[in-house]
């Protein structure tokens, strides 16, 4: 039995800035592979990834590195083209290429406490898929790619078509402001979460940039404030490793509050270059700890 399992596409990504252009490889499994492999060893951890044969180089690395990787084949990895302004909040984003949704079948004999699903475009995971994940253990889920309507090459914001037939399987669902606005109509971040908690989820976390987060569980609101970083270098990711503190923490057993504001610092860091969190824990706890001194 696993602790943390991640289930998502690797990409290829190329990242334009108003500084420079970068190609790298990205998608949450990624960013999550890499960032929970830099915290120490209290969980186990899976990653169940497919990308095409030519590019298995990513998986390779990760396994070079000690992370357990399912790897699936297929014929095209997804490559994304992601152009940034000079406000990190907001991106244009293209695919030039796609990869085949996951199966049932490529879960055969995966055991996890957590899924964590690592949506990118809106067919990686059928319905009946996350349904059998639920019956296995608690389902996380990254809501970005549930919302991408593909047009020719642009990727445009949409409704989440299934997410009344879903969202009863999903324990913990993680959302930015634009799209919680996008999947309840509502601008208010509060209204929002107590909306996708009457769907069924469990923990609903809404990221909100420089404005912090909210996490609404149990009928209570906990606001999370966001650690400024030294300088912002690459936002590409940063839900992603949200994510991959807040499910760590949780995992291990940790609250609600102390989960988001761990998951928060992670993001300081992981904002200030480019690339997945290459962190440690004790830089993590530093920013908690300057936080805290600053408030005293």
């Amino acid at each position: 039995m696993t602790d943390i399992c991640c289930i998502g596409h690797i990409t290829l990504d190329k990242i334009v800035t108003p500084e420079n252009i970068v190609y790298m490889n990205g998608g949450t499994s990624y960013y999550f592979a890499h960032g929970i492999n830099h915290l120490p060893r209290r969980l186990t951890f899976k990653l169940v990834t497919s990308m095409a044969l030519k590019d298995r180089q990513a998986v390779d690395d990760l396994r070079a590195l000690g992370v357990d990787v399912d790897f699936h084949p297929c014929e095209a990895t997804v490559f994304f083209e992601n152009e940034y302004s000079a406000d990190q909040n907001s991106r244009k984003q293209r695919v030039l290429a796609k990869a085949a949704p996951f199966s049932i079948e490529q879960m055969e004999g995966v055991e996890a406490r957590y899924f964590h699903l690592g949506s990118l475009l809106d067919d990686d995971f059928p319905p009946t898929l996350i349904a059998e994940l639920s019956r296995r253990g608690i389902v996380s889920a990254d809501v970005q790619g549930f919302l991408r309507e593909v047009r020719g090459h642009r990727v445009y914001a949409t409704d989440w078509k299934d997410k009344e037939q879903v969202l009863p399987y999903i324990d913990i669902l993680k959302l930015n402001e634009h799209e919680m606005e996008t999947v309840t109509g509502k601008s208010d971040p509060k209204e929002a979460a107590i909306q996708i908690a009457s769907w069924g989820v469990r923990e609903v976390l809404i990221t909100l940039g420089d404005e912090g987060s909210l996490i609404y569980a149990e009928g209570r609101h906990h606001h999370i404030p966001a650690y400024p970083p030294k300088k912002v270098v690459d936002a590409t990711g940063c839900g992603d490793t949200y994510s991959t503190g807040y499910l760590y923490c949780r995992a291990l057993g940790m609250g609600y509050e102390d989960s988001g504001r761990f998951a928060a610092a992670m993001c300081t860091l992981k904002l200030e270059h480019n690339g997945p969190f290459d962190g440690t824990f004790e830089d993590v706890e530093n920013i908690l700890l300057h936080a805290k001194k600053k408030i005293v």
